[in-house]
C-alpha cells in the first residue's frame, strides 16, 4: 500500500513499527456546535482508510480524541475557548455542550457509516498524562513559565515546520496575522502547553498544577492522549489538511522532545470541502450539517457516496447541483444491486480473486476511493453469476460502506410485496395496494381500450400530479410513487 505522506511532501510505502498492525490517531471534533458536512468529510476519508487496512489484513488500534477544552477560537493561543463560547451562546454549562455536540457528532457518524474508533477519549480525561509531559518538557529546558503559562521553545528544536518549509522571519507570522504577539513569548512561534488562572479568568474548566491553577493547551491534548492509548510510536497520523499547521506541528515538537526519538512518520490530511464561497466554516454563521441534508430529501449515505467520487487530497466543491448527481448515481447503483438475485449461485470463490486484487492495487495506490467506486461497476459488468456478483459487493463494501447490500435487499423486498390487481380481460395493475391509484390505472386502460386517449391522458397527467409513475407492460402496467 502506497499513501502520500504529508510530512514528506511524497507518495510512500505503508509501514508499520510493528509488522501487522497499525496504531493510528485521528484529531477528534471540538464539540461546542455541530460538525458541518466540511468537518465530516474528514471523517469518512479516515474511516475508509481504516477499514481499507482492515480489509489488507492490518490489525488497526485507532484512537480518536474528543476536544472539550483548550480549544480557543485562533489558533494561535489567543481568543476565547470555543467550549466556553459554545455554552454562552446556548446558556448551558461546558460539560452539558461537550456532552450534547459529541452525542451530535456520532449520531452523524452513525447515518455515514462511520464507524466508532477503538478509544475514544475527552480531553478532560486525561489532565495527570499532560501534566505528567509538561513538567519533563520543563525539566529537560523545552518548555519554560512566563506570564503565568507554560510555553513550549522551539528555538531548541532543530527543525520546526515540519509540513511547510519557511524562513525563520516568516515563523507563524500567516496564522498570527493581525493578532497582537504574547508578550510574555521568547520566540514568536513557541506555543502554550498550560494556561493558568493568569489569563482567561473566566474560564469554566480548571485543574490543579505544578504551575497553578489552569487548563491545557489545545496542542497537547492530541500528544497525552496519543501516547496513553497507542503508545511510544504511532504509525498514522490523520485529520484535516487545517490541522497541518499549528496544532499537528506542535503535536511533533512537544512529542518528539518529550520521548526523546521520532514518534509518527506517516501523516494523512484531507483537504477541504468548499462551497461557491470557499471553504466552509462554522465562524459564518449557518453552515452544512446532515440533518439539513435530511431535511432537503437526501440519504446521508449519498453525501459519503459524494465524498468518495473524489481524491482526499483534492479541494471538493459542494454545491447542491453535485449532491443531486452523486444522489441519482447512487440511486441508480442500488437498482443495479438489487436487480440481482441472490439465488443465482452458488459463490465462485476464483471468480471474485482477479476483482479482490484489482480493487486492493487501487485503494492502495494513496487510497483512490473513485475507482474503488468504479470497480463496483466492473462487478455488475462481470461474466459471472449474480451470487458471486454480490458476495465481490458485499466484500469491497466492507470498505466503502455505502450500505449497498442492504439498500438493494430492502428494495428487492418492496418489490415483492407490491401488490397485484387482476382484471377479468387479465390486465394486471401491480402497485403498493391503494384501490384507488389502481382504479385510475384500470380506468386509463379501459380508456385506451376504447380510443379514448384523450381521457387517457388526462387520468395520466392526473396521476402525475400526485406523484405517480406508470410503468405499462406487457398485458398490464406498474405504478409507483416518485
Amino acid at each position: 500500500m502506497y499513501l502520500y505522506n504529508s510530512a514528506t511532501h511524497k507518495k510512500e510505502e505503508f509501514k508499520t513499527h510493528t509488522p501487522g498492525r497499525v496504531e493510528m490517531y485521528t484529531c477528534g471534533p471540538t464539540v461546542y456546535h455541530f460538525a458541518h458536512i466540511g468537518n465530516l468529510r474528514s471523517y469518512i476519508m479516515e474511516d475508509v482508510l481504516e477499514k481499507f487496512l482492515r480489509w489488507t489484513g492490518y490489525d488497526v488500534h485507532r484512537v480518536m480524541n474528543i476536544t472539550d477544552v483548550g480549544h480557543l477560537t485562533s489558533d494561535a493561543d489567543e481568543g476565547e475557548d470555543k467550549m466556553l463560547k459554545g455554552a454562552k451562546r446556548e446558556h448551558k454549562t461546558v460539560m452539558e455542550i461537550a456532552q450534547f455536540y459529541t452525542d451530535a457528532f456520532f449520531e452523524d457518524c452513525r447515518r455515514l457509516n462511520i464507524k466508532t474508533p477503538d478509544v475514544v477519549q475527552p480531553a478532560t480525561g486525561c489532565i495527570d498524562e499532560y501534566i505528567k509531559i509538561v513538567s519533563k518538557l520543563m525539566d529537560t529546558g523545552y518548555a519554560y513559565f512566563a506570564g503565568g503559562n507554560v510555553y513550549f521553545d522551539t528555538s531548541k528544536l532543530g527543525r520546526y515546520y515540519v509540513f511547510n518549509d519557511h524562513d525563520e522571519e516568516d515563523l507563524a507570522v500567516g496564522v498570527r496575522e493581525g493578532v497582537e504577539e504574547d508578550p510574555n513569548k521568547r520566540n514568536k512561534n513557541d506555543f502554550v502547553l498550560w494556561f493558568t488562572k493568569s489569563k482567561f479568568e473566566d474560564q469554566a474548566l480548571k485543574w490543579d498544577s505544578p504551575w497553578g491553577v489552569g487548563y491545557p493547551g489545545w496542542h497537547i491534548e492530541c500528544s497525552g492522549i496519543s501516547l496513553k492509548y497507542n503508545g511510544e510510536y504511532l504509525d498514522l497520523h490523520c485529520g484535516g489538511v487545517d490541522n497541518a499547521f499549528p496544532h499537528h506541528t506542535n503535536e511533533i515538537a512537544q512529542s518528539e522532545s518529550y520521548l526523546g526519538h521520532p514518534w509518527c512518520p506517516q501523516w494523512f490530511h484531507v483537504h477541504h470541502l468548499n462551497t461557491s464561497d470557499g471553504k466552509m466554516s462554522k465562524s459564518k454563521g449557518e453552515f452544512l450539517t446532515v440533518s439539513l441534508l435530511e431535511q432537503k430529501g437526501y440519504d446521508p449515505l449519498a453525501y459519503r457516496y459524494f465524498c468518495l467520487q473524489s481524491h482526499y487530497r483534492k479541494a471538493l466543491v459542494f454545491t447542491w447541483e453535485n449532491l443531486d448527481n452523486a444522489a441519482a448515481a447512487y440511486t441508480k447503483l442500488i437498482a443495479r444491486i438489487a436487480a440481482l438475485d441472490p439465488a443465482d449461485g452458488p459463490v465462485d470463490q476464483e471468480a471474485m480473486k482477479p476483482y479482490r486484487e484489482k480493487f486492493g492495487q487501487q485503494m492502495g495506490n494513496d487510497l483512490n476511493t473513485s475507482m474503488g467506486v468504479t470497480a463496483l461497476f466492473d462487478v455488475l459488468k462481470a461474466k459471472t453469476n449474480d451470487a458471486t456478483k454480490l458476495a465481490l459487493i458485499g466484500d469491497f463494501d466492507s470498505v466503502l460502506s455505502l450500505g449497498l447490500l442492504e439498500k438493494a435487499a430492502a428494495k428487492r423486498a418492496e418489490a415483492a410485496q407490491a401488490k397485484t390487481t387482476q382484471t377479468e380481460s387479465g390486465y394486471t395493475v401491480t402497485g403498493e395496494g391503494d384501490p384507488a391509484i389502481d382504479a385510475l390505472v384500470l380506468a386509463r386502460y379501459e380508456a385506451k381500450k376504447a380510443k379514448n386517449f384523450a381521457e387517457a391522458d388526462r387520468i395520466r397527467d392526473e396521476l402525475k400530479a400526485q406523484g405517480i409513475e406508470i410503468i405499462d407492460t406487457k398485458g398490464g402496467a406498474s405504478w409507483k410513487r416518485v
